[in-house]
């Protein structure tokens, strides 16, 4: 590591100027700050994968994402780039969508149960899985609805016997067999991988050590500036923690990864060499409003949230309703450089309507005395309905001071 690298992490970056850091990577200073199709590829290239969600409440996730960076997003563009095999499927962290020209280091993935698990599925099926393979690559792209239900050898989350195809499909698309073909709702169709992806692409070959450091710095890029430890499950399926710490080191000695200090923050954080300094001088940022689906990248570090924004993150969707003190899927606010608070909308598509159930504001902050706020949100209220393709909302009786502040006239 170079004198110039070592050094860097002798100043400390102050709070204020890492949180105007943080969101200008993120597409966010201003909000919706990137365009069309290329706007959507380019996130795709900043962050290296998107967590996919099927939960479409307020959503998915990964369209939340976009459309928080992406002004005019719709839905359909991640499904065209989808349709065109220029993403696919992979478990990064979780299931995510990732740029087809990392597969080379995706190629084999721990799944979410792990290789021995999946390696013991086909071993333990193998009357199915040679049966499954022969239709697809007989028929082309099938579902486990096209077979009949085979009771396997292998045992699901909970210990009970597991749909042998289910279990097949699953383990043969983490040992990258088969891939994805199409999602109807959330019904899989599978198909062979060599169908799917280009050849170019497919012909490509990362050692396994390669794809563990790209996998790894993966999360640095989605995030910008984790700790080496990471952040609850954010280096989950990449290796053992011992590994993890050689692989981490590697990348702070190929200079992949550089050290700095966070005024407050205890430990080194790190950045990609690229971004430095963007950090050493972020822009200001711009009085804009943002929504931020539950599983966004800038919010992995609850602790660092806690800290440079003095706000609390919790997905609260597995709580019991009496256990919640927000709601089931609620978004948090960004507005400028600050995490302000929190809105649950559901969106009613059979009466194109958005319903604002729930809006928290974090202590301190008057949304109608903060200057620029109410304009902000309002732009992003507007936002949001053409994103879910909605004609208006409709405010929780409980939230008719708000719905007073965010007149509809002010969202045409």
């Amino acid at each position: 590591m170079g004198l110039g690298v070592r050094l860097r992490t002798l100043s400390a970056f102050g709070p204020h100027q890492v949180r105007r850091f943080l969101v200008a990577r993120h597409f966010l200073a201003p909000a919706r700050s990137l365009a069309g199709l290329d706007g959507t590829r380019t996130v795709f290239r900043k962050f290296g994968s998107i967590q996919f969600d099927p939960i479409a409440v307020a959503g998915r996730n990964h369209d939340l994402v976009l459309h928080a960076r992406v002004a005019g997003y719709e839905p359909a563009w991640c499904d065209e780039l989808y349709a065109r095999r220029e993403i696919f499927e992979a478990t990064n962290k979780a299931l995510s969508y990732v740029p087809t020209s990392e597969f080379p280091w995706f190629r084999h993935v721990m799944g979410r149960k792990g290789p021995r698990f999946h390696n013991a599925a086909l071993a333990d099926n193998a009357a199915v899985a040679k049966h499954v393979l022969e239709r697809i690559r007989a028929e082309g792209p099938l579902s486990s609805r096209d077979f009949e239900p085979e009771p396997g050898a292998t045992k699901n989350w909970f210990g009970l016997p597991e749909n042998a195809v289910r279990s097949v499909l699953e383990a043969y698309t983490v040992t990258g067999v088969v891939g994805l073909a199409r999602r109807d709702g959330n019904v899989r169709y599978y198909d062979l991988l060599e169908r799917l992806l280009p050849a170019d692409v497919l012909s490509r070959k990362a050692p396994q050590r390669e794809q563990l450091l790209h996998k790894l710095l993966s999360r640095y890029r989605a995030h910008g500036l984790l700790g080496a430890g990471g952040a609850g499950g954010t280096f989950d399926r990449i290796a053992a923690p011992e590994e993890r710490r050689v692989l981490h080191k590697e990348l702070v000695d190929r200079g992949s990864l550089v050290p700095v200090e966070i005024e407050s923050l205890r430990g080194k954080r790190f950045v990609l060499p690229e971004e430095l300094a963007l950090l050493e001088t972020p822009p200001e940022a711009m009085p804009s409003v943002a929504f931020i689906a539950p599983f966004d990248p800038l919010l992995w570090d609850t602790a660092l949230l806690a800290n440079l924004f003095g706000f609390e993150h919790v997905w609260e969707g597995f709580f019991k309703p009496d256990k919640r003190r927000w709601g089931y899927y609620v978004l948090p606010i960004v507005f400028g450089d600050r995490l302000v608070g929190r809105i649950e909308p559901r969106i009613d598509r059979s009466e194109r309507a958005v319903e604002v159930l729930g809006l928290w504001w974090e202590q301190g902050f008057a949304p109608g005395r903060a200057d620029a706020f109410v304009d902000a949100m309002c732009e992003a209220l507007a936002a949001y309905l053409r994103f879910a393709g909605a004609d208006r909302l409709e405010w929780a009786p409980h939230l008719a001071a708000e719905k007073r502040r965010f007149p509809a006239r002010s969202l045409a």
